[in-house]
Parts: structure tokens; sequence; C-alpha cells
């Protein structure tokens, strides 16, 4: 405090022209510094590839499992989205991993349309049978205490137990604690990088098991792609606050696209360029009110300020349903439509890419059209109309 006044009594002495000199100096530092950071300071370049696969997981349950190819490391995100879809993660993942090794397995939460395929059924197998994993890193809290999360436990225990797998929670990767590792290089020349970023639901309970979600950055040269599992929006606000973000070029949206995550405080901050919901459009799988299917309306709204680069690999068709109507959210129905059994694929495998000397595209094995130019955006906005109150 008191240092504040005499700086205010130094202030008040200073001669105008002083302090416009001073005003000045400030200035020309503060442009200086934006310009240097902006125009003048080396960045990293990029070098090399990296792909993002967002594939189809076979059933119409919402559910992430991505897997990346980041140089010569094959890594997957989560194993969703239902036990059944260990054969068409296999199959794809098959495509690209030749070595049956997995460098790195990142398990964001506990939820089962995230863990399924590592769990693997009662009497079945899991992506930790079929695979050799180097790294795994998962959350380090969870109110979990089901059958599958036990699975899960055991079935990573054993992994580990084989000899060849290290075992990390998120918190030790950003602590850099027990051999883990805040920041992992993918290449040898280091264009290529794997951040584990801090969430304040690492070491602090939540009453919602998404908040406990792993939160990861992939570098690629001055690039950045975002992952925060289900993150829900008071994780999201403690994320935000933690970092100084700039644009990233890809948003795997949060909690699949839902009402409750991806919130305006963190899009703000990251301006994505690109956008994928893991979800299948027009699920209304957990809730019975129109503006919460996957993806939500609200959902799209936010992040269509950004971006109309948004994707979704799959779609189930919405049918009729008498004793099951759909209601807004103050419960006054508003039509009878329910999920159908009809799964087919709306954008498919979606692929986002980035190359040296190219910009970050997007390839999908069905649909190319970004969300809003198809028909299944077209006849769904014609539904969502019917629910104007929701906020």
């Amino acid at each position: 405090m008191a240092s504040r006044k005499k700086v205010k009594k130094a202030v008040k002495k200073m001669s105008p022209k002083a302090l416009f000199l001073a005003i000045l100096f400030f200035a020309i530092v503060i442009a200086g510094y934006y310009l240097y950071d902006n125009y003048f300071k080396e960045k990293p370049e990029v070098k090399g590839e990296l792909s993002f696969h967002f594939m189809m997981v076979g059933n119409a349950d919402a559910g992430d499992c991505v897997y990346i190819k980041a140089g010569d490391n094959d890594i997957l995100i989560d194993g969703g989205s239902d036990y059944d879809s260990l054969d068409d993660i296999e199959n794809y993942v098959n495509t690209y991993c030749t070595d049956n090794t997995l460098e790195y397995v990142i398990v964001t939460h506990a939820d089962l349309d995230h863990i399924a395929c590592f769990a693997g059924s009662a009497n079945g197998q899991s992506l930790f049978d079929k695979y050799e994993v180097s790294t795994i890193i998962d959350f380090p809290l969870s109110n979990k205490d089901t059958k599958a999360y036990e699975r899960y436990q055991a079935e990573r225990l054993a992994e580990i137990n084989d000899g060849n797998t290290v075992h990390y929670t998120a918190l030790e990767c950003y602590n850099n604690q027990n051999g883990a590792k805040r920041v992992y290089d993918l290449s040898a020349d280091g264009s290529l990088k794997l951040e584990v970023l801090y969430n304040y639901f690492y070491e602090h309970e939540s009453d919602d098991e998404n908040n406990y979600s792993v939160c990861v950055m992939f570098h690629h040269g001055d690039r950045q792609f975002l992952f925060t599992g289900d993150l829900e929006k008071e994780g999201e606000e403690k994320l935000a606050q933690k970092y100084d973000f700039t644009q990233v070029e890809l948003f795997k949206a949060g909690h699949h696209g839902s009402t409750t995550s991806s919130n305006e405080i963190l899009l703000r901050e990251i301006k994505p360029k690109i956008c994928v919901a893991c979800c299948c459009a027009g699920s209304v799988e957990y809730t019975d009110y129109l503006p919460s299917t996957f993806p939500s309306r609200p959902f799209y709204e936010r992040i269509s300020v950004y971006t109309d680069k948004i994707y979704v690999p799959m779609t189930v068709d919405l049918v009729v349903n008498a004793e099951k109507p759909l209601v807004d959210y103050k419960g006054t129905q508003i039509t009878n439509y329910d999920r159908g059994d009809q799964l087919t694929p709306l954008h498919g495998n979606i692929v986002v890419y980035s190359e040296a000397d190219k910009e970050v595209g997007v390839t999908c094995s069905h649909e190319q059209k970004v969300l809003k130019d198809t028909d299944w955006f077209k006849n769904m906005s014609v539904l969502w109309a019917q629910s104007p109150s929701f906020s």
C-alpha cells in the first residue's frame, strides 16, 4: 500500500512532458513485445505428420475412442463406447499400428463410454489383451464403484505386471513425479509433443465424474490440438483460468457435444478452427428432451461462433414413438420422436491431419460436408425449432 502511494505522489510531481514521455516509453515497450512475439520470435517448425482419427465405434451410444498417429507413435485416447466396440476399434487401429504396440494410452475418466474396451466384458478380452502398451496415463480421482471400473483396474494392473508398461496419473505427469513427464517428445527433432495439462479436479473432488477428465494438448510445431475428455463447465472455467490459451487447430468437443460442456469461457480462449463431437448424432441416450440430443443445439450455437468445421461420426434415425414423447426442459411435450435402430455414418471415420507446408485438413470416409450443410442438420433444425424456450 505504501509503495502504491509513493508511485501516485511521484506521478503527481511529474511534469506533463515527463508523464507523456513515460507513457510513450511504456507504449513502445508493449508494442515491441507484441511485434516480437507475433512476428519476429522464432516459432516451432511443423515437421513430419500428425493425424487424429475419430472412428465409428459400432453402436449408437456416445463414447470416445480416438486413435492418434504422431510420427512413429501410436496413441489411443479412451476406449468407448461399449463392450461391443472392441472389434471395430481393433480393426481400425490395425490399419495404422503395424507393430501391435501402443506407445501411449490415455484414459480420461472412469465412465463406461470411455473405459469399456479397456475394461473388457466379464467374459471377453480388452484392448490391453490386444496390444502391448508402453505408457498408460489416466485420471487421479474417481467416484466410481462399478464392475466396469473394477475390471478396468484389473486389466490395467495385468498390463503393468507384464513388465513392459509404466502407469502414471495425469497429476504425476503434470508434476513430473515418479518418472512421469508433463511433456513427452513424440519426435526426435522435438516438433511433435504431447503435453499433459493441469486440471483442478486432479486433486479436488467433484460431484460430477466428468470433471476428473485428463486434459492434454498435442503440439505440432506451433499448431495445437486440445482434448478435454468430458470436462464440464466448472472444470472448463478452472482450465481457462490456469492457461493463457491461443487458438487451437482442433478441439475435441467436451462431453460428446452436450449442453453442459464446450462453454464460452473456454471457447473464447481457444477459438477452435475444427471441432469433432464423438457421438451418434440425434441420440437421446441420456435424456428425453430434444435440445439435449447429441450434439446439442446449445453446443452447436456456441461452437459455430468460431467455426463451421464441425463433424460427427455417426447418426441414428429419429422415429415416431407415441409412448415416449420428447419434452422441452419445462416438461412440455414438443414432439414424439425417439431414437430408432438405424445406425448410419454421418461423416463416418473422421481424420484431422497436420503436415508441413499445408493447412490442417479434414477427410471423412462418408459425408464430406460440414455439419450445417448435411441433411441430418437440416432435418434436426426443424425439430430444434419446436423448442424455442430452451436456454
